[in-house]
């Protein structure tokens, strides 16, 4: 079976993404880690892994022969042996995502603001399977509310039919909107769903002890239904914590749009970072308006760039920041570009869209 998310590529590469919530001795994390990191680098692996006393979050891409070699790295540890649908999960993908591997230790798999244990995992987290959700969707179910757990970003670009968002900006707000959450949905049976699971997982932990015990994850997350069905019930693109950032789901039958441009409302599926650094904010924005706004969100991040100069650098534009940064009257120079360059630009939002990084698979 080839995925829907990797139906345009040749399957030369596979994309794995995958975690598991399983209790991890802190004196042992700093052994795991270098473990994982020197194997994966002998076998050519690119990604980024996470571990912690909370378990392992994962995203790699390889080759056929290195995904192999992987899983049964994977499978010998105590620890990480017997990954939930890692191959139900996996993209094939025309080379590697990522530009170098990355092995971090973190207090969190994923940023909640608090850790839960394999044993509250075990003990609150219901699961609904793809082909049960299909039915509640195609069906209309009305005894079921979907709740869509991904920031607003990720929402925008993308979604289920009949999903509601979460309300955030970044995965720490969830705590401070279970009353939100228990009053929106009461009566009703939850589903909810992320990119591949961890939130939902994490979260699941939180919103049963808070009184949501009617409440359901999605199997795999988007990635396992939409690699398994292309029916239409997905909208938009989906987007992605590797180098594709905004996928495609579907083909010319089922595939929509619903992504809007940050500067215009025109629909898009493209989807960029705002080029002023320290906002580095995700845009579904038109790849024309982009370069018209050289890559900046606001007026905000247009002003401070012109202070700072820190711009990141462009091929479609062929100033170079960098360097100029160094040079002494390089603010000026910086300054005097960016003037000429948005001259005419109206901004329509006047403060930064940036929000937190969360990486999930």
């Amino acid at each position: 079976m080839v995925s829907q998310l990797g139906a345009r590529h040749k399957p030369a590469y596979t994309l794995l993404t995958f975690y598991k919530f399983v209790d991890i001795p802190e004196s042992e994390l700093d052994q795991l880690a270098q473990e994982h990191l020197d194997y994966c680098r002998d076998i050519g692996l690119h990604g980024r892994v996470y571990l912690g006393t909370e378990g392992i979050s994962s995203t790699v891409t390889g080759n056929q022969g290195q995904c192999w070699a992987y899983r049964a790295f994977l499978e010998k540890s105590e620890y990480f042996k017997d990954i939930p649908d890692i191959d139900a999960k996996a993209t094939p993908v025309d080379g590697h995502q990522f530009s170098r591997l990355s092995v971090k230790i973190r207090e969190e798999i994923v940023t909640m603001g608090e850790k839960v244990s394999q044993l509250e995992v075990e003990q609150y987290h219901k699961e609904i399977k793809i082909e049960e959700f299909k039915d509640i969707i195609d069906n209309k179910n009305d005894e079921y509310a979907i709740l869509d757990m991904r920031n607003d970003y990720e929402y925008r670009l993308g979604h289920f039919k009949g999903a509601v968002p979460a309300g955030t900006d970044n995965f720490r707000e969830v705590p401070q909107l279970l009353e939100k959450y228990k009053r929106e949905f009461a009566g009703k049976k939850v589903i909810f769903y992320c990119t591949g699971g961890i939130r939902c997982e994490k979260a699941s932990v939180i919103m049963n002890k808070a009184g949501m015990d009617e409440l359901y994850s999605l199997q795999g997350g988007v990635v396992k239904y939409v690699n398994e069905f292309n029916d239409g019930n997905w909208l938009g693109n989906l987007y992605t914590f590797d180098g594709r950032v905004s996928t495609e789901v579907g083909d010319s039958q089922t595939h929509t749009t619903v992504g809007k441009c940050l500067y215009t409302d025109e629909p898009t599926d493209n989807c960029e970072n705002c080029r002023y650094s320290p906002c580095n904010a995700r845009l579904i924005a038109g790849e024309k308006e982009y370069k018209k706004h050289l890559g900046f969100c606001s007026k905000e991040c247009y002003e401070s760039a012109r202070l700072d100069g820190f711009v990141k650098d462009t091929s479609w534009d062929r100033f170079d920041y960098k360097s100029t940064r160094t040079l002494a009257d390089g603010i000026t120079r910086i300054q005097a570009h960016l003037d000429r360059k948005l001259a005419n630009i109206e901004w329509r939002y006047a403060t930064s869209q940036k929000e937190e990084d969360i990486v999930e698979c």
